[in-house]
């Protein structure tokens, strides 16, 4: 699929984009590059190919999920200005 000046133009014009008409040819080959390799790309056959989540065959190590540090926000909610069961009051800021 090739795009022409014009579709560029009025593409430029709906992105609120201001193209000189150098960059606008510029603009149009590589937007139709682009379009012909993906193009390309949909004439592969993936018919056999199983879908990846990542392409590389790599696992995430995990740390053990366990407690590192102790509860600390009764001692942190004493320097807070403002609190209420446990959570932190603070100004209104939209009405």
């Amino acid at each position: 699929m090739a795009l022409d000046s014009k579709e560029v133009e009025k593409i430029a014009y709906l992105a609120r984009l201001q193209l000189s008409a150098e960059d606008s040819q510029d603009v149009t080959r590589r937007i139709s590059d682009i379009l012909s390799l993906i193009d390309q790309m949909q004439d592969v056959d993936t018919a056999d190919v199983a879908p990846l989540a990542h392409p590389f065959d790599a696992i995430q190590r995990l740390r053990a999920d366990r407690v590192t540090e102790t509860d600390q926000r009764d001692a942190l909610q004493t320097l807070a200005p403002a609190t209420d069961r446990g959570l932190y009051l603070v100004p209104r800021v939209i009405e």
